[in-house]
């Protein structure tokens, strides 16, 4: 019988975050694992035994026999390519993963593609962006007929304190070149260029956020429908914003590439502190509503970006454990959850049971949204 739960690098910055929440759920069921059984074992001590040890290298050989008790895992590791998800799914094992690679989704479509059948679930877009902006994003799409276009602003806190995949990935992506959708069409685009302004509200006020490439602007594309999306991204420091548009309008994020240079930096990223640990994500979007032209915003705020990712990624891994969710396949956050907000938490629930009364709470947070239609 399968009643396990493993979070791949359950010891690290989420992971461990996200082994506490599920412990306290499902008591006697979560694995912190890793190829460190030393730290994996550290971890679980400080947790009182709450939380298991386990020792697994997920770039390895897949083992059927070790993961003949497993029902779900979480992964928290990035992933070279999908031969462990694959694995997971053929085995019957639901697999979730909070990696924000882009890289790696196109991986997962590609087993979509590939006719295989499985016999498990796989969600994807676990954590802020991608996550509660998909959900944001599908709130908007529900509340209009037709949505046209989409406009996605995250703000991070570099006050907080993030893992180091998490500062790397940041790092690398400052001075990406990607594809966005504009009226179906992929379109080529730069980090930190085309500023736009986004009203955050009384608290943070009015932004310049720029174009980064989120993967959340090429999956909604595909999963709503939507044929304009862009992700732009702003620090709650206003210094630091300015200060990496300008270098990039300068041409010198480019010596990013030179591994010293990336190095310095991602260790920069990692010690000093500018600003809080705000966090905050806002939806716009333009669309029609019986007709006529329609507008929707959607703000969530709040503190420290990893404990959001960890709350999301164990609500979604509460629900594919225990909601007997029985359609085996590939998904988005999006295409299994939805999102209810009020003015100091959000409410996650199974799609399709919104009047079933079953749902997880996040608290703490400020939120609100505001619609318009023309008459």
């Amino acid at each position: 019988m399968r009643t396990d739960i493993v979070v791949i690098g359950g010891y690290g910055h989420v992971g461990a975050q996200i082994c506490t929440l599920l412990s306290g759920r499902f008591p006697g069921a979560v694995y912190a694992a890793g190829r460190s059984l030393e730290r994996a074992e550290q971890f679980c001590r400080s947790t009182g035994g709450r939380v298991k040890p386990l020792q697994m290298d997920a770039a390895g050989a897949f083992s059927a026999d070790k993961m003949r008790h497993v029902k779900l895992v979480v992964m928290c590791l990035d992933q070279r390519d999908s031969s462990f998800a694959e694995a997971c799914l053929m085995e019957g094992i639901h697999y979730i993963d909070v990696t924000a690679n882009l890289a790696f989704f196109g991986q997962m479509a590609q087993l979509v593609q590939s006719g295989n059948k499985y016999g498990a679930t796989a969600l994807l877009s676990v954590g802020l962006a991608p996550g509660l902006t998909n959900l944001l994003a599908g709130e908007a799409k529900l509340s209009m007929d037709k949505v046209q276009q989409l406009d996605i602003a995250v703000l991070l806190g570099l006050g907080d304190s993030h893992g180091q995949a998490a500062i790397e990935w940041t790092v690398d992506n400052l001075a990406a070149q990607f594809e966005v959708m504009q009226n179906g069409t992929a379109v080529r685009a730069d980090s930190f260029t085309d500023a736009r302004r986004t009203d955050w509200g009384a608290d943070l006020g009015t932004r310049r956020t720029y174009r980064f490439p989120f993967a959340d602007q090429q999956i909604l594309p595909q999963t709503l429908g939507i044929p304009t999306v862009s992700t732009r991204l702003c620090f709650d420091s206003r210094a630091a914003t300015s200060g990496i548009a300008a270098l990039q309008k300068l041409g010198l994020l480019k010596w990013l590439g030179h591994r010293r240079f990336r190095k310095a930096t991602v260790r920069s990223f990692g010690k000093i502190r500018l600003g809080t640990e705000r966090y905050a994500i806002k939806i716009e979007a333009l669309g029609l509503k019986n007709g006529a032209a329609a507008t929707a915003e959607y703000v969530i705020q709040g503190l420290r970006e990893s404990t959001i990712t960890a709350q999301v990624a164990a609500i979604a891994a509460g629900t594919l454990y225990s909601s007997g969710y029985a359609t085996p396949g590939i998904y988005h956050l999006e295409q299994l959850l939805r999102v209810r907000l009020s003015e100091d938490r959000l409410s996650l629930y199974l799609s399709g049971q919104e009047d079933a009364g079953i749902y997880e709470e996040i608290t703490g947070l400020r939120c609100w949204s505001r619609h318009s239609y023309t008459d």
